[in-house]
């Protein structure tokens, strides 16, 4: 469950994963980058053609929320690997990014809006 796994413990078991089939010379960062690219392109394909309301209604569908959240599933496995491969703390880098984002699209100028 997410409020009782930490980020830390999916990197551990990624990394084990890997080593235990001696992957360690496949998973280089560039190799990781591309298929985590390739993940969320299969990831893209449940909501391709569909609209907006479709893909938000897609929540209530076991047969497709159980197959997006194997996409999702995938996507994060390399994300964790890349970040194992490259010794990066996912933790600070969300941290980090959320308080750019939060100098850069103040609550005042940017709420309701995209731009």
């Amino acid at each position: 469950m997410d409020n009782q796994t930490t980020v830390a413990e999916l990197r551990s078991l990624m990394a084990v994963f890997v080593a235990e089939r001696d992957w360690e010379k496949f998973h280089s960062p560039k190799n990781l980058s591309m298929s985590l690219a390739i993940e969320v392109a299969e990831l893209m394909e449940h909501f391709q053609w569909i609209s907006t309301s479709e893909s938000r209604s897609l929540a209530d569908k076991p047969d497709a929320k159980r197959e997006i959240a194997n996409e999702m599933a995938d996507v994060f496995c390399y994300l964790l690997s890349l970040a194992n491969s490259l010794d990066i703390d996912l933790s600070s880098a969300v941290h980090d990014k959320m308080i750019r984002n939060r100098e850069k699209y103040p609550v005042d100028q940017y709420r309701g809006k995209f731009e």
